[in-house]
C-alpha cells in the first residue's frame, strides 16, 4: 500500500466571545504609530506540520484529533486547517 505525505497548515484563533488582551495591546500600539484605521486585532497561532498516512481522509482525521487534543484549547479557541498533498511513497 502506498503512503502519502501531507503538509497541514493549522490556524488557531480565540473564539470571538473571548477577550484578547494581546490583540488589544497590538491594536493600541498600531494606533499610536499612526495606523488609526485599525479597529480590532486578534492574535492567534499558526502551526505547520508534515504527516504521512494512507489517505487524505486519514490525514484530515489525524489533524482534527491533534487540534482537539493538543494544538487548540476547544474551550476558548477555534481552529481551521489547510491540507496539501506533497508526495506519494510507494512501497511494500
Amino acid at each position: 500500500m502506498s503512503q502519502q505525505t501531507y503538509k497541514a497548515q493549522v490556524y488557531v484563533t480565540l473564539r470571538p466571545s473571548v477577550l484578547d488582551p494581546a490583540g488589544t495591546a497590538v491594536a493600541s500600539g498600531l494606533q499610536q504609530l499612526g495606523y488609526t484605521g485599525v479597529e480590532d486585532v486578534r492574535i492567534g497561532k499558526y502551526i505547520q506540520l508534515t504527516l504521512t498516512t494512507d489517505s487524505e481522509e486519514k490525514a484530515r482525521e489525524q489533524v482534527h484529533q491533534m487540534c482537539d487534543q493538543l494544538l487548540a484549547n476547544p474551550v476558548i479557541e477555534d481552529y481551521s486547517f489547510d491540507l496539501e498533498q506533497l508526495a506519494t511513497i510507494v512501497g511494500g
